[in-house]
């Protein structure tokens, strides 16, 4: 699984392609081909970002839910130990 460490690299990776596209726009002639380029690799770079943080969050929660169901299983053994001691 992805980590937020991966994220922060992702992030850092995003800072310079958008770096390099300020740059493109402000030397010289516009090369669209070049900016089409980074605009694409930006995309794919921010779908990592998104899949790293989805998977995240599903660990999370996942974990929470079993969490969860495990105090409410130790609730209902213990309601039912004491229903059978009484």
């Amino acid at each position: 699984m992805a980590s937020l460490k991966d994220v922060e690299k992702l992030a850092d990776d995003l800072e310079s392609l958008v770096q390099e596209m300020r740059n493109e726009m402000k030397n010289g002639p516009t090369d669209f081909e070049r900016l089409m380029q980074i605009a694409d690799e930006i995309s794919e770079h921010a779908d990592d970002a998104a899949q790293t943080f989805n998977s995240v969050n599903e660990a999370l929660m996942s974990r929470l839910n079993d969490l969860g169901s495990g105090s409410r299983k130790s609730s209902q053994s213990k309601s039912a130990a004491s229903s059978s001691s009484s």
